[in-house]
């Protein structure tokens, strides 16, 4: 494999892994990362997504003790029942909607305008639910993700369907709208994270086997680099995330996504940058 191609894929595996669990939507970076490095086309956004599964590969690890005892207790044990039907129920939504509109949504919307757009408007419903989350003697309703109830599932998954649109986020449409209603910071990211597994394989299965046509033996190197570097990046970001919501709030990520967005409008109306679509 050609060397610089190959530094193009770990860039682009460790962009996937920084910032899939952060609300600063991965798919937009990942975006205007590729515009940048010149690495566009119809291949590299099945790579894009295709390498969502290193990060997916990083919560399994990190959690792969819950989840054994989710998948030992499915039969037996009714709290680990409910925890797994409020994940199937919370990835329906996007799943159902991805598949019906992932063919409009990748022609009009994977594009440096339209993810710098809606960067900023992430950016600022974030600092209204924070604010409406602190203010006020709020108290979240649910303070672990056990005791989420089916309604909360269906609402969270509801909030994941807008990270179809790139530069959403989907983990900060799941935490946000999770916060929103009722859960706490914590229960929130860490549902994020559990239903990042069947969202994230399931995006990759589907976009892998739609576009087969596209890929073959020979962009294996490329497609495993990739997600090797979204592994490691993506555990290291997972472990820092939870240690940094035990003091912090999501307000900085919200100030980043409206700085950024407004800095690439700017560089796209001035031609300052060749945003590639």
């Amino acid at each position: 494999m050609d060397i610089l191609l190959a530094i193009k894929a770990i860039i682009m595996g460790l962009v996937e892994g920084f910032t899939e669990f952060l609300p600063i939507s991965s798919t937009g970076h990942l975006i205007l990362a590729g515009s940048l490095l010149n690495f566009t086309g119809e291949k590299v956004k099945v790579f894009e997504i295709a390498i969502q599964a290193g990060a997916m590969l990083a919560v399994i690890w990190e959690y792969r003790a819950r989840i054994a005892r989710v998948l030992a207790g499915l039969a037996s044990d009714p709290k680990q029942r409910r925890f797994a039907i409020n994940v199937v129920i919370a990835f329906l939504p996007a799943a159902l909607l991805g598949f019906l509109f992932s063919g409009l949504i990748k022609a009009e919307l994977f594009a440096p305008v339209p993810v710098a757009t809606a960067f900023i408007v992430g950016g600022l419903v974030i600092l209204w639910v924070e604010r409406r989350h602190t203010g006020n003697g709020h108290t979240a309703r649910v303070d672990s993700v056990d005791d989420m109830r089916f309604s909360d599932a269906l609402k969270v998954g509801l909030a994941q369907a807008f990270a179809l649109i790139p530069g959403t986020s989907r983990s900060g449409a799941t935490i946000i709208g999770g916060m929103l209603f009722g859960l706490s910071r914590k229960a929130a990211t860490e549902f994020s994270f559990f239903l990042a597994i069947p969202t994230l394989l399931g995006a990759t299965v589907y976009s892998v086997l739609k576009e087969r046509h596209l890929l073959s033996m020979a962009d294996l190197p490329m497609f495993g680099l990739g997600g090797l570097a979204a592994f490691a990046s993506a555990f290291l970001c997972v472990r820092w995330l939870l240690r940094y919501i035990s003091t912090h709030d999501f307000t900085i990520f919200a100030w980043y996504r409206i700085v950024f967005g407004i800095l690439v409008l700017v560089t796209a109306h001035f031609d300052l940058v060749t945003w590639a679509d």
